[in-house]
Parts: structure tokens; sequence; C-alpha cells
């Protein structure tokens, strides 16, 4: 079963800039209540979208470079990665078809 995958500023080049496929990353943070509530919905996703999409969580307290250098300023926020580049951005927590109709909207474009 997939599970999404723990990025931090040492690997996310190589995990998220570099990766062949599309992927979603929660920038969260533990005391943070609403990264709580969409952490299941992100769960789902990286089981559902296994093998065309890779789906990862970054702390933004232990990984402060990276949520900086996105301009990350309120959590949960959620950046879908295609080619390298931020192609959508979602804040808050939001509902899983909200979620999945835009990894869609990726996936089915160029």
């Amino acid at each position: 079963m997939a599970k999404p995958i723990e990025v931090t500023d040492a690997n996310f080049e190589q995990e998220v800039l570099k990766s062949s496929q599309p992927v979603l990353v929660d920038f969260w943070a533990v005391w943070c209540g609403p990264c709580r509530m969409i952490a299941p919905v992100v769960e789902e996703i990286a089981q559902e979208y296994e093998g065309k999409v890779k789906v990862a969580k970054l702390d933004v307290d232990h990984n402060p470079n990276t949520a900086v250098k996105f301009g990350i300023r309120s959590i949960p926020t959620l950046l879908i990665f295609k080619n390298g580049q931020v192609v959508d951005q979602v804040v808050g927590a939001v509902p899983k078809q909200y979620l999945t109709e835009r990894l869609d909207r990726v996936l089915t474009t160029n």
C-alpha cells in the first residue's frame, strides 16, 4: 500500500523537482489542526494515484528552507509539481474531490 513519502530540505530536489512523475507535496506541521484533518485524504490519494503521482509530506518546522523558497505562509498548503515546476496550489483543508480534480487536470495536460 502506497504511503506519502517524507521529504526534507536535503532531499527535496531529488524527490520532487527531479521526479519523472507529478508530485503532490503536503506542507504541514504537527501542531496544525487543519493539517491533521487533511492527512487521511493525502494518504488515500497516495494509494489511489500510486504509479501516477508521487505524494510527499514536508514538515515546515523541521524544513524551513524549502517552505520559505516556495512562499509557504499558511498550512496546510499543497503544491503540485510537474517537471520540476509548481503547476497548482491548494491552501487549507479541502475536500478530497477538490484535490483529485486538481490532480486529474495536471495528469491530463502536457
